[in-house]
């Protein structure tokens, strides 16, 4: 069953399916553009790993609700100023520590095969033998809502910022602080584009839940053809072929909440659909 939505479906941002998502989505992006790439171009997906504290950004897969058995000890006699008296034994109460989750983060490296050049002013992959000519990132909760994590992806940011390396960044989450900031409050995604050649200007898209996702020429060596990446097809068919409608309940109100117009949209959308 296909989404209901022209472009983004808002309901996939729920913190039990993004994490998912994120990483099938990556993968589907490097299947389609890894035939029309090669052999000049390897696309690798790459992984990052960090622990993050699931309270600091709100994202959490601990249930809301905990049930706690009863704390038991063994008998024990306490040492008392009186011999052969026990001191008495205050009971604990028993609380929650806060637990950091071991996370793992995709994203995607367009690699230049059998470059001889080894200029320093281009990231390196990480066995520091390959150029990488673009890198792909679809923010996450912790980019972009989490401090310690959005101070790290600023830096690695800068640094390819501060390189021959071309960055696409997909933003598909409405939660959490924009690291482009713009004077309109009305678009809901984005998605830039920075080819190094071009910087510091850089092309734009933000969209609305109302439009489809906008494609987009993927920047590669200035001698080559940029390829148009269609994102909206893309999560599209993912969307029927990994069945999110069997985990989505359409009767609910998306996550985070809209503002009322955008709302309204929605419920005349689904309705229409026959899902509400």
């Amino acid at each position: 069953m296909p989404t209901p939505f022209p472009g983004m479906d808002p309901y996939l941002e729920r913190p039990n399916l993004w994490h998912g998502l994120h990483n099938r989505l990556i993968a589907a992006i490097a299947d389609e553009l890894g035939p029309l790439l090669r052999p000049r171009y390897f696309v690798a997906v790459e992984e990052r790993s960090y622990l993050a504290d699931p309270l600091a950004i709100g994202f959490s897969a601990v249930p809301d609700v905990g049930v706690l058995g009863p704390y038991s000890t063994s008998p024990w006699q306490g040492v008392s100023g009186q011999p052969g008296v026990a001191a008495p034994v205050l009971e604990p109460e028993i609380v929650e520590l806060p637990m950091y989750e071991h996370t793992r983060e995709t994203y995607l490296e367009i690699q230049e095969v059998d470059d001889e050049s080894n200029s320093e002013l281009w990231m390196k992959s990480d066995d520091g033998t390959v150029k990488v000519i673009t890198l792909l990132e679809i923010l996450s909760p912790w980019n972009k809502a989490s401090r310690a994590g959005r101070v790290q992806y600023e830096r690695k940011r800068q640094e390819v910022f501060n390189s021959y390396t071309s960055l696409v960044e997909i933003d598909l989450l409405r939660a959490g602080q924009r690291f482009v900031q713009t004077s309109r409050k009305t678009e809901h995604y984005t998605i830039l584009v920075s080819p190094s050649a071009m910087r510091p200007r850089a092309q734009f898209y933000p969209f609305t839940v109302r439009q489809a996702i906008p494609t987009f020429r993927l920047p590669l060596q200035p001698d080559d053809e940029w390829p148009v990446v269609d994102l909206n097809a893309i999560l599209h068919q993912l969307y029927d072929r990994a069945a999110y409608d069997l985990r989505i309940n359409y009767q609910n109100d998306p996550t985070p909440p809209f503002a009322a117009a955008d709302a309204q949209w929605i419920a005349s959308l689904l309705y229409e659909a026959e899902l509400r």
